[in-house]
């Protein structure tokens, strides 16, 4: 893979100026929190092989929010599962924080992914019975840890749960459960955070607001995001996106706008 900046310009359908799409390296980068080297992931054999992955090189760099895109069956979910440990590539290595993760063991892996990791999903996760409070800490609880309370209550604070900790998930709304999801993915203060659809299941008002508190974790908390979206609105509150085709890294481009992320997406999907 070629380490020179590459550029890709898409021209919208009126003719208007074009949107230039400048694509970084995507290996190389100082400080890479996650690194992937020829990761493949083939499902079914023979005439029924499906390559959902066909050889991805790519570098995440520490407190970077990336957001991964592309049209439907282009692999983006996939490889965010293997770079969260939570799939096996068929071949290919991945490292987290320095720890090549492809080879270990479950047990090894699953201590990682509670180390290391957090995760935020479409649907959140969160145990009935349990508080508000009691769900954040859910992950420290099982892991035989106290955490940092000030950190807690930094992330309470951030995501402005201040007055729900009492509440069962029953008895929040919808944004308000994320959130819970949020903090709960944050209390560990994880290598990285991977967000999957994460607004896939909230309205567009829901939405904006936990938009708005991934962009606060990156910018006040320095965390790392990878998030996973086939949304062109969520995608412009990364600071990178990456854009899949065909289980490859079709673009490589720093912060747009909507408009020039349609632009790129239809341009994949007319390809």
């Amino acid at each position: 893979m070629s380490d020179n900046v590459d550029t890709t310009t898409i021209v919208n359908k009126e003719g208007a100026a074009p949107a230039t799409c400048e694509a970084g390296t995507t290996v190389g980068l100082e400080d890479a929190v996650v690194q992937a080297r020829g990761v493949e992931r083939d499902y079914g054999q023979g005439d029924a092989l499906v390559r959902a992955l066909a050889g991805v090189d790519i570098d995440l760099q520490r407190g970077a929010y990336t957001a991964i895109m592309g049209p439907s069956g282009s692999g983006k979910s996939t490889l965010m599962h293997i770079l969260a440990g939570l799939d096996k590539p068929t071949a290919g290595n991945v490292w987290i924080d320095g720890l090549e993760i492809t080879t270990l063991k479950e047990r090894a892996l699953t201590q990682l992914r509670r180390d290391k990791i957090g995760f935020i999903f479409q649907t959140f996760n969160l145990l009935p019975t349990l508080t508000a409070a009691e769900n954040i800490t859910l992950p420290l609880t099982i892991a035989g840890r106290k955490g940092d309370a000030a950190w807690v209550d930094e992330l309470i604070k951030t995501v402005g749960l201040g007055d729900r900790l009492t509440h069962k998930p029953s008895e929040l709304s919808g944004g308000q459960q994320q959130r819970v999801a949020v903090a709960r993915a944050l209390a560990s203060r994880p290598a990285v955070l991977f967000a999957d659809e994460p607004t896939g299941n909230l309205d567009s008002r829901t939405g904006e607001e936990v938009l708005q508190l991934l962009r606060q974790s990156r910018d006040k908390l320095g965390q790392t995001i990878v998030m996973v979206t086939h949304d062109a609105h969520a995608a412009t509150y990364a600071d990178r996106i990456v854009f899949l085709k065909d289980g490859a890294i079709a673009h490589d481009c720093g912060r747009l706008g909507r408009d020039d992320v349609y632009e790129v997406i239809k341009s994949l999907e007319d390809a």
